[in-house]
């Protein structure tokens, strides 16, 4: 099987690096025109460079906005004023003890984490139903499922995420547009590097530090180690093409079978 997007557009948020440069790089190598997000134009830039490398015929457009505010937002859809693709992969992250979360924290997590994917969802959806194609997903986790103690906002945030992908399924029903969550599961970027190693500490070399992590904070996971961020891409990429026209409103699972139970 051969995912094909030629001719369609797409919009990838926070895909300067990580998991969200690997879902851009996966679109363009499939055919589809991607924006590249990111806030700062020297780092989408040097962004685009490196995928042009990867992906020689690739088509990127730049998008320097921060799309977790409502000006970022207007400025995301001026850049890029169509798409037919939106991965909202824009999310925060870290570790703090369960009662000493602020309540700007708490609404920090569900401005990043959530309203910004809400928004660029009314932004984007009306015309991809309106043209009778369209593909819309949320970076969940399986943290949405199996919230951990050291983190539990950003469990709450992604949680949020399977809500709002199932609802806006239901708004899109029977237009030709999907929607759904991807629950990711512990993936291996420079950011988890730096959140394992506070963790664990530093004195370890990584194969060891992402064991012991594995091992004492994520002990559940079937596949033992970190995933890459091209594994997450190619669900992505699959659920983005013609041949995932008969999945929506899921929370399809790429998280190394971290999650025990099936979700409904």
């Amino acid at each position: 099987m051969k995912a094909d997007l030629s001719g369609r557009s797409a919009l990838v948020t926070g895909s300067t690096q990580g998991i969200g440069a690997a879902i851009a790089q996966g679109l363009a190598a499939a055919g589809a025109r991607v924006g590249v997000n990111g806030r700062s134009e020297g780092r989408v830039a040097e962004a685009i460079e490196t995928m042009a490398e990867a992906v020689p015929d690739g088509e990127f457009v730049p998008v320097a906005a921060d799309v977790a505010t409502e000006e970022g937002a207007a400025r995301a859809a001026e850049l890029l004023p169509e798409a037919d693709i939106l991965v909202n992969n824009l999310g925060i992250f870290g570790s703090q003890p369960a009662l000493e979360i602020s309540d700007a924290e708490w609404r920090r997590y569900f401005e990043v984490n959530v309203l910004s994917a809400v928004r660029l969802t009314r932004t984007f959806l009306p015309g991809m139903m309106s043209r009778g194609w369209g593909r819309v997903q949320y970076l969940a986790s399986d943290s949405a499922v199996a919230v951990p103690a050291e983190m539990i906002h950003y469990g709450m945030s992604k949680t949020a995420l399977l809500a709002v992908g199932r609802g806006f399924a239901k708004e899109a029903a029977g237009t030709g547009v999907t929607v759904n969550c991807v629950l990711a599961g512990p993936t291996h970027t420079g950011g988890v590097e730096d959140f394992v190693y506070s963790l664990v500490g530093t004195d370890l070399r990584w194969e060891e530090a992402q064991r012991a992590f594995m091992r004492e904070y994520r002990p559940q996971s079937l596949l033992q180690r970190l995933i890459e961020p091209e594994e997450i891409a190619h669900l992505c990429v699959y659920l983005a093409s013609d041949l995932a026209s008969a999945t929506t409103g899921g929370a399809v699972r790429v998280d190394g079978g971290y999650v025990d139970s099936i979700l409904p």
